[in-house]
């Protein structure tokens, strides 16, 4: 049995060809119906005014697109994700070009990295950059990388910065604000200024601790 498009794949497919339930005239005056689906591609053969459901759309796609799983199982020589597949599969049910293309010969060497720049090749169409295209190939890249971690050589992986709440920040607080209740309760003048200088201790320590668990950098 050969491997399937996973829920993911199926869905940038769907929504980058987009759902016709209505036969209409493509670009290039075929007759299309579904997720872009011809006669060229197979039964049903699309005529004019034929209409079809949501439902029958899918099932028509997903037998459209079990030739270019197969075709992906068959060219692709290096172990693949899911994802992986489903990339490659949209790439070649979009284009029909895998088989030729050097992104197919840049993965079987082993050159999983290419993959996202080689793809972002295949934005023209009729020696047009497409802006349709252009984003249809930016989705496969993010499904692609999806699940791995993407970074540049001077770019690295940010820490986590630290809670601003904790166990030990309330403790700390607590006791300042009990510092400052007790202070405010005294009727002389020196323990106004007492509290006076416990306030403003109060508002720039707690500032400053702020800042740095906000911005450890």
């Amino acid at each position: 049995m050969n491997r399937r498009i996973n829920a993911a794949g199926l869905s940038l497919v769907k929504q980058w060809e987009g759902l016709k339930t209505k036969a209409y005239l493509d670009v290039a005056g075929v007759w299309t119906i579904g997720y872009g689906h011809t006669s060229a591609a197979g039964e049903p053969v699309v005529k004019p005014n034929m209409v079809i459901t949501e439902a029958e759309a899918e099932q028509i796609l997903l037998v459209d697109l079990a030739k270019f799983e197969e075709r992906v199982s068959r060219l692709v020589t290096v172990p693949v994700t899911d994802n992986q597949f489903a990339v490659l599969v949209s790439f070649d049910f979009n284009t029909g070009r895998l088989g030729k293309s050097t992104l197919l010969k840049k993965l079987n060497a082993g050159d999983y990295d290419a993959v996202p720049m080689e793809l972002m090749k295949w934005v023209y169409a009729g020696g047009s950059r497409v802006k349709g295209l252009v984003n249809r190939r930016s989705a496969e890249v993010g499904l692609w990388a999806k699940g791995e971690f993407v970074a540049s050589n001077t770019v690295t992986a940010a820490p986590k910065p630290p809670d601003v709440i904790s166990k030990e920040n309330i403790s700390w607080l607590a006791g300042i604000l009990s510092s400052l209740g007790f202070a405010f309760t005294g009727n002389g003048p020196l323990q106004w200024a007492f509290a006076g200088i416990i306030a403003v201790a109060f508002v720039i320590g707690a500032f400053l601790f702020l800042r740095k668990r906000l911005d450890p950098a």
